[in-house]
C-alpha cells in the first residue's frame, strides 16, 4: 500500500511538471508568433521553432547543433541574428518529432547560464527572409587589406611604452572604455572636435604611409588624410552610436581592424539596422551617406554574431544570414584616418549636420513669438532632441514617482488610461488591473515601449489619434512643460479632457520654477550637496542635468509670457541650481552605455568620446510658477481641479472632466 502511494505520488508530480512544461510551450509558440510572425502547428512537420535556443540567448550553433544532430539528420539550422529562437529542419518527420519529444523542458548551456528549450512544429521556414543584408550606401569593407607582418608592425605603434619618444607627439589616454592614441590632432572630447591652431608635433607615423598610399592608389582616398585616432578594446568594451562630427572631418573615413574581427553596427535615422562583421585586417571605408547620415558604433559584449567559418558546420547550413554563430571578442585595434575640415560642413543631410543643425547649440534661439515659430522650436530642441538621446535618457528612467503610481492604483480595475507623453513606458506596467496604452512623439522611445512589451504608438500630444470621451483617466507626466507658447500648452490641456469620459480623471506633472518650497529644497538641488540617499538619487527626476552658464533673471510670475518682462533669449541652465527663468534650455549630455540601456537603439554621440565628456543637447522648458499651471486649467469649461500639490520640484494637478 505504501508503494502504490509513492507512485502516485510521484505520477502525480510527473503529471504537473507534463501540465507545466505544456503551458511553457504554448507560451514559446504566442511569442514566436509575436515576435517572428511565424505559426506553429499541432501536427508533425520536419520542421521546428526552438525557443531560448537563439543566439540572442547566447547559445552558440556549435552547441546546439551538437545536441540536435543527436535525433537525427539535420538539413539546416537557422538561428536569426540577435533572436530568442532557432528553427531547425530534418531530414524525416520521425527525427523532427523524436526531437519534439525529447527537448522540450531540456535544458542547453548557453553563454553565462543554461537556457530551458521549448519547441514546436511550424509548416515551413521561409529562408528568403533572412537572406544576407545588403551594406549601407557608401560603404564598403575591403578584406585582407594589410599582412599579416605589417599588422603587427602596425600594432607595435600601441604597444610603445608611455616613456618613449613617440608619445610626445602622439598623447596616449586611457579612457572609460578603451586606449586610445591620436596623430596629427588631438581629439577635444569636451567638444568632440579638433583644434586646428594646435597641430601635433610629427605628423602621422610613416609607418602608415604604405596604408594611405594603397588607399590613394584604389581610389578608396582623394586626398591623404591628416588625423589618425588608434582605439584599443579589450573583450566587453564598445563604443555609443555616433555620427563622425561632420564640422570636425571631411567625408570620406577609413579604419583598419587589427587583432581581431568585430562586428559594427549601423543604423539608419528611419530605424533601419544594419551589422556589419569587421574582419582581422579588414579596412572600412566610410563615405557619403553611409559617413554623414547613418550612425555607427560597437555594442559592448563579450561576444559577436558571425558567419559560420567552419567548413563541417557550413555543409549543413544556409548561406544566409541563418549561417552564423557566436564568437568570442578578442583584444582589437582599429586605425581611424581622417581629413580634418577647414570650412564648415554644407552636405546634403543637415538634420544630423551640426554645421547646419541647431539640435546642438550655436547661437541660443529666441522666445518664440508666433505659431511658426514655436512650432520650429520644439521641433528643434525637444523632438528631435529626444530622438537623438532616446536611449541614454531611458537608461536614467528606472523608479515610478510613488505619488503617480498610487493615482494609477487608485483607478478602478479594467480602466482604460492613456499615458500621454509615456517615454520609455515606465508607468504602463504598474498596475496589471488597468489597460494601458501609451504614446509619445519620439518614435525611438516608443520603440523601446514595444520591446518591453507594452502598447504604445506615436502621437504628438496635440493631436492624440483617439476618439472623444473614451478614456478612464489619463496620465501626461513631464511633457506640458515641453511646448513653447501658453496657447499651445493650452491645448495640450484641452486634448487630455477630449478623450477623457465625462466624470474621467487627469493626472498632470510639469517642473516648477520654485525649487525650494514650504522651507524645503527639492531633490532636484539636495543633490549637489550630497544630502540625498542612493535610493532617493535614483528617483530624483532631474539626475540628467548638466552644466553649462545662464546669465539672464526673470521675476516669479505666473501671468501670461506676452505680459512678462521680454526675454529676447533663450537662457541655458545651469546644472544643480534654482531656475532663473521661465524660458530656458536644458543641457543633457549624452554620455556612455549604461547597464540598463538597450543594446539595439544606444544614444548617437559623436566618434571615439569618453562618455564622462560627450554631446551635449539643448532641450527646451518652460517652468511653472506656483498656481500657473491650476490657473491654465481653469481655463477650460469642463475641467474640475480636484488636488494640486508640489512633488519634488514639480508642480502637480489631479483635474476631473465635468459630466
Amino acid at each position: 500500500m505504501e508503494r502504490t502511494c509513492q507512485h502516485a505520488v510521484e505520477r502525480d508530480k510527473h503529471d504537473k511538471e507534463s501540465k507545466k512544461r505544456a503551458r511553457k510551450q504554448m507560451r514559446a509558440a504566442h511569442t514566436v508568433l509575436r515576435h517572428a510572425g511565424i505559426s506553429t502547428v499541432s501536427y508533425a512537420t520536419q520542421s521546428l521553432v526552438i525557443a531560448n535556443g537563439g543566439l540572442g540567448n547566447g547559445v552558440s550553433r556549435e552547441r546546439l547543433l551538437d545536441m540536435l544532430k543527436g535525433f537525427g539528420s539535420v538539413l539546416c539550422l537557422l538561428m536569426p541574428p540577435n533572436k530568442p529562437y532557432a528553427f531547425v529542419k530534418y531530414d524525416s518527420f520521425e527525427d523532427a518529432k523524436m526531437a519534439f519529444l525529447t527537448l522540450n523542458g531540456c535544458k542547453l548551456q548557453a553563454e553565462g547560464q543554461p537556457v530551458t528549450l521549448y519547441v514546436n512544429f511550424v509548416d515551413k521556414v521561409d529562408f528568403k527572409e533572412h537572406s544576407t543584408q545588403s551594406l549601407p550606401p557608401d560603404l564598403l569593407v575591403v578584406e585582407d587589406f594589410v599582412s599579416l607582418e605589417y599588422e603587427q608592425e602596425l600594432l607595435h605603434l600601441m604597444a610603445l611604452n608611455t616613456d618613449t619618444q613617440d608619445t610626445k607627439t602622439a598623447p596616449q589616454k586611457s579612457l572609460k572604455h578603451r586606449k586610445v592614441k591620436h596623430y596629427g590632432y588631438e581629439f577635444c572630447y569636451d567638444n568632440n572636435n579638433v583644434d586646428l591652431s594646435a597641430p601635433l608635433p610629427g605628423g602621422l607615423p610613416t609607418i602608415c604611409d604604405d596604408v594611405i598610399d594603397k588607399c590613394m592608389k584604389n581610389g578608396y582616398l582623394k586626398s591623404k588624410p591628416d588625423q589618425l585616432t588608434i582605439n584599443q578594446y579589450e573583450p566587453g568594451q564598445g563604443i555609443p552610436p555616433h555620427i563622425d562630427t561632420h564640422s570636425a572631418f571631411e567625408d570620406v573615413i577609413i579604419s583598419l581592424s587589427l587583432g581581431a574581427k568585430i562586428v559594427m553596427d549601423f543604423k539608419h535615422p528611419d530605424g533601419q539596422n544594419v551589422s556589419v562583421l569587421l574582419p582581422q585586417r579588414s579596412l572600412l571605408v566610410m563615405k557619403g551617406e553611409s559617413r554623414y547620415l547613418w550612425s555607427h558604433g560597437i555594442t559592448p559584449r563579450k561576444s559577436d554574431v558571425v558567419p559560420v567559418i567552419n567548413a563541417d558546420v557550413a555543409q549543413i547550413v544556409s548561406s544566409d544570414l541563418g549561417n552564423l554563430t557566436l564568437n568570442k571578442r578578442e583584444t582589437r585595434t582599429s586605425f581611424t584616418f581622417r581629413k580634418v575640415r577647414q570650412t564648415p560642413c554644407n552636405c546634403v543631410y543637415p538634420s544630423v549636420c551640426d554645421s547646419q543643425s541647431t539640435g546642438k547649440l550655436n547661437v541660443p534661439p529666441s522666445v518664440p513669438q508666433s505659431e511658426v515659430d514655436a512650432s520650429r522650436l520644439e521641433q528643434d530642441f525637444v523632438h528631435k532632441v529626444y530622438e537623438e538621446i532616446a536611449g541614454h535618457f531611458s537608461s536614467t528612467r528606472h523608479s515610478p514617482w510613488p505619488k503617480v503610481v498610487g493615482f494609477l492604483k487608485s483607478l478602478p480595475s479594467g480602466a482604460l488610461v492613456v499615458d500621454v507623453g509615456c517615454g520609455n513606458g515606465k508607468y504602463l506596467g504598474v498596475n496589471k488591473d488597468l489597460y494601458m496604452i501609451g504614446c509619445d512623439r519620439s518614435r525611438n522611445l516608443v520603440e523601446i515601449c514595444r520591446e518591453r512589451q507594452f502598447q504604445a504608438f506615436v502621437s504628438d500630444a496635440l493631436s492624440i489619434p483617439v476618439r472623444d470621451g473614451i478614456c478612464d483617466a489619463c496620465i501626461s507626466i513631464a511633457v506640458i512643460h515641453h511646448f513653447s507658447t501658453k496657447g499651445r500648452r493650452l491645448a495640450a490641456i484641452m486634448e487630455l479632457m477630449r478623450i477623457l469620459k465625462p466624470g474621467g480623471k487627469a493626472l498632470i506633472y510639469v517642473w516648477a520654477l520654485e525649487q525650494e518650497y514650504n522651507n524645503k529644497k527639492s531633490k532636484y538641488l539636495k543633490v549637489n550637496k550630497g544630502q540625498l540617499s542612493q535610493k532617493d538619487m535614483k528617483e530624483s527626476k532631474h539626475n540628467e542635468l548638466t552644466s553649462t552658464t545662464c546669465s539672464h533673471n526673470m521675476e516669479d510670475t505666473s501671468e501670461d509670457t506676452a505680459e512678462e518682462p521680454f526675454q529676447a533669449e533663450l537662457t541655458i541652465h545651469t546644472n544643480r541650481t534654482s531656475f532663473l527663468s521661465k524660458d530656458l534650455l536644458v543641457p543633457w549630455h549624452l554620455k556612455g552605455i549604461s547597464k540598463n540601456s538597450r543594446e539595439t537603439d544606444k544614444p548617437s554621440v559623436e566618434s571615439d568620446i569618453e562618455p564622462q565628456n560627450s554631446a551635449v543637447f539643448h532641450r527646451y522648458y518652460h517652468v511653472f510658477s506656483k498656481g500657473e499651471l491650476e490657473e491654465l486649467c481653469a481655463k477650460i469649461e469642463c475641467v474640475q481641479i480636484l488636488s494640486s500639490y508640489y512633488d519634488q520640484g514639480n508642480w502637480c494637478v489631479i483635474i476631473g472632466k465635468l459630466l
